[in-house]
């Protein structure tokens, strides 16, 4: 018997968050207590704002109802194990759409596992692979949990970082924002020692380690991370103007395109027009609108209009008899 009411408690919204109705006496006999010790607690989950809904009967029963808000969950060893690994195998690389959610949730969850827990963690993900991935490079879930908590908490942060020519450095900044084209991860941050602006592909960041030295967030010069992202990436290489008509609404395009791509503007009440700046390749460019599940029409550049008619061309003859 469980005589420590707020352990009992924790028991018994474990028992509720599982998907089903729990009649009174089964709730009494896993918790070796009386059905009206089992009522006075399902009040106490109430009051703490957990929605209980009791059904009525010889054998009244118990189950947990979506409420307005979402209370702590309560998770056990096993539950905790398998988020934290599911999470873990998502972060390492950009999956667009729950990118920065995921490393939020990862951050915070691994922030309070046990250690033993964190150590099952680690060595479940190190025995096993995933079949398939993202088309970017993987990351260490590590680096972007130590990054997401950074920002977070305005923390200034220290790390090792590989340029694209092989020099090594160390910097010291002030992480602004994760961000995620779907293909790679991006830090934005201000770097202390070149008292500027920067952007740092985390693929190419080590030993990230966050100083415990707090700071006030600098103002962006553009307002937006995926806004300064864009522009620094499009400064640094070579890039080209595009311009892609869809038949489809504006509203409809932007909730399946990435922001730092562009903003569709609306031509009609069914159609609009794309355009953008990018230094991606026209082969990803094309096969990112063609994903977008719309109907559209290359304007421009010419070779963006020809990679899309050849694989177009191939997609076609790939499903030919």
């Amino acid at each position: 018997m469980t005589t420590d009411t707020p352990a009992r408690l924790l028991q018994l919204l474990s028992l509720l968050q599982t998907p089903r109705e729990w009649p009174g006496g089964e709730l009494a006999d896993r918790l070796s207590v009386s059905r009206r010790t089992i009522r006075r607690d399902i009040d106490r989950l109430r009051e703490l704002g957990y929605p209980v809904q009791a059904t009525k009967g010889s054998d009244g029963g118990y189950r947990l109802v979506a409420g307005k808000a979402m209370p702590p969950l309560v998770l056990d060893d096993e539950e905790a194990v398998a988020i934290a690994v599911g999470l873990r195998a998502g972060a390492g690389h950009a999956v667009e759409g729950v990118e920065e959610a995921s490393v939020r949730a990862l951050a915070k969850l691994e922030q309070v596992l046990p250690s033993r827990l964190r150590h099952r963690v680690t060595t479940l993900q190190a025995a096993t692979t995933s079949l398939t991935s993202g088309d970017g490079p993987s990351i260490a879930p590590e680096t972007l949990t130590v990054m997401a908590s950074t920002v977070a908490g305005h923390e200034r942060l220290r790390f090792s970082y590989r340029a694209k020519d092989g020099t090594g450095s160390r910097r010291l900044t002030e992480p602004y924002r994760l961000v995620s084209t779907g293909r790679r991860w991006y830090l934005v941050a201000y770097d202390l020692d070149r008292a500027d602006w920067r952007t740092f592909r985390v693929d190419r960041i080590s030993e990230p380690f966050a100083t415990g030295a707090r700071f006030t967030p600098r103002e962006l010069p553009t307002g937006s991370a995926a806004e300064y992202l864009r522009q620094s990436i499009n400064r640094r290489s070579e890039t080209y103007d595009f311009t892609v008509a869809f038949a489809a609404p504006a509203e409809a395009v932007a909730d399946r395109l990435p922001a730092w791509v562009g903003t569709p503007e609306p031509v009609g009440a069914t159609s609009c027009l794309l355009r953008g700046t990018t230094g991606d390749p026209v082969e990803w460019l094309a096969v990112r609108l063609a994903m977008l599940g719309h109907e559209f029409t290359v304007r421009e550049p010419a070779e963006l209009v020809a990679c899309v008619r050849e694989l177009g061309g191939r997609l076609t003859r790939a499903a030919e008899d």
